[in-house]
């Protein structure tokens, strides 16, 4: 499923518009002005219970190599965005 197609059910559902819809879905979810990144930016979390939580990891910096030159390269400490599923999401999944 799109985010088009999210919008449309979002509207049959609720009873919006799909214009409203799309608004709706891009104040959560757009990356750089949505409400879910914005937080996620500030190195907090979104927990929606019953569906799962949207929270930030730290990876810590390490020693790779590079498999053209066999090179050791120092990889820097990088955060990332990561979704831990609630149980209920995981119960209705697995079954």
């Amino acid at each position: 499923m799109n985010k088009k197609e999210l919008a449309v059910k979002l509207a049959s559902q609720t009873g919006l518009t799909q214009v409203k819809s799309m608004e709706v879905l891009n104040a959560l979810f757009d990356a750089n002005e949505g409400i879910i990144g914005g937080e996620l930016v500030g190195g907090g979390k979104v927990s929606i219970p019953g569906f799962g939580t949207f929270i930030t990891k730290t990876r810590a910096s390490r020693v790779g190599t590079n498999p053209s030159t066999q090179a050791k390269i120092d990889i820097p400490e990088r955060k990332f965005p990561s979704f831990r599923p609630g149980k209920t999401l995981k119960e209705l999944i697995s079954a």
